[in-house]
């Protein structure tokens, strides 16, 4: 298959390693990339790419005729109007997530896309770029566990908080905890319970372990329902010291005749490595190590920029995603130090200015 062209715009967040490397390896080449000042990432780009040209004006990389597809993970609420800017400039676009802060920003994508007909997609890394997913995707559409009625995701991360840009801080910036970090989750029980759209039952954000950062939602969840299932999910900022990496990210996936758990990035006290598997039905009680399944959401995108096509994910699907998020951290109570300080707390707007 030919492969596009990419270049990247803002790389403020580390999940733009995973999206160009994601991209590289299904033979797509990079022509340049742009950020704006000096983020603590810029060092760590520059040592997986060392090849690729930084250039001075991301608008450079947007006039250029040979570039098929933009990547962006800049500061959350700069994303949106960056991607509007490609799209009219006749590009494709791949985000991180959250792909918008803002229903105002969702609004003006929805807009740009059906006026100028290219694909906004973002990668939901909690998926596409995780081998144990794509295998549960398979037994599911197998028939292993029957009907899935529910999904139960818990999305656990480290703080370093030491280590994080002032943006972390700032609800306006970075958009809230559910509609960062949990975007991940909504994005799982759409797909596993074949949800075209779902209501948020509940909602609530908290801050319980950091005082000093007012700014900070430590914690959040979500309850959903849809006419295909129910969901719960759990975010939070508080994976321990001891833990060997950043999260133990888990699904479960309920089924009329089953179920099945995924331990995507560490099995406590158990097996070695990532991408665990544990699948229960009527006649199988198993372990399965997925880490060697193949992904399948770059190559489809890849497709999707040369044929017009939407298999790596319907653009439906991506506005329902940041639909939920944005409703579930709008509609959330508001819990712990974030309940009980007289500080106000920011909340999401329009303000793409950036942060000094």
């Amino acid at each position: 298959m030919d492969a596009v062209t990419v270049a990247v715009v803002g790389i403020d967040h580390r999940h733009i390693y995973g999206q160009l490397s994601g991209m590289l390896s299904v033979g797509c080449t990079c022509a340049g990339w742009w950020t704006d000042g000096e983020p603590d990432t810029v060092a760590g780009f520059r040592k997986r790419f060392p090849s690729i040209p930084r250039v001075s004006d991301y608008r450079t990389l947007l006039d250029d005729p040979t570039i098929d597809l933009i990547l962006i993970a800049d500061i959350p609420a700069r994303r949106a109007s960056l991607a509007i800017e490609a799209m009219h400039a006749g590009k494709d676009v791949m985000t991180d997530k959250p792909g918008c802060t803002t229903f105002a920003q969702l609004s003006q994508l929805r807009e740009t896309v059906a006026t100028t007909g290219r694909i906004w997609s973002i990668d939901f890394s909690e998926r596409f770029e995780v081998p144990a997913v794509q295998k549960a995707a398979e037994l599911v559409s197998a028939g292993e566990i029957g009907q899935v009625v529910q999904t139960v995701g818990l999305g656990p991360h480290r703080a370093n908080l030491h280590l994080r840009p002032d943006w972390f801080f700032d609800e306006a910036h970075y958009g809230g905890i559910l509609c960062d970090i949990a975007s991940h989750q909504i994005d799982q029980f759409l797909f596993f319970t074949g949800s075209v759209n779902a209501e948020v039952v509940s909602s609530s954000v908290g801050n319980f372990a950091n005082p000093d950062y007012p700014g900070l939602q430590d914690f959040g969840d979500i309850t959903l329902r849809s006419p295909q299932g129910n969901g719960y999910i759990r975010v939070d900022w508080y994976t321990p010291d001891a833990l060997p990496n950043w999260g133990d990210g888990r699904l479960t996936i309920l089924g009329t005749q089953g179920y099945i758990e995924l331990r995507k990035y560490v099995d406590v006290a158990g097996r070695d490595g990532t991408d665990h598997v544990y699948l229960v039905n009527s006649t199988r009680c198993e372990y399965i190590d997925a880490s060697a399944v193949p992904l399948q959401y770059f190559a489809q995108l890849n497709a999707d920029v040369l044929q017009r096509t939407d298999t790596a994910m319907s653009q439906s699907h991506c506005f329902m995603v940041m639909q939920l998020a944005l409703e579930a951290q709008q509609r959330a109570t508001r819990t712990g130090f974030l309940a009980k300080t007289d500080t106000p707390i920011d909340t999401p707007s329009d303000n793409t200015k950036p942060v000094q």
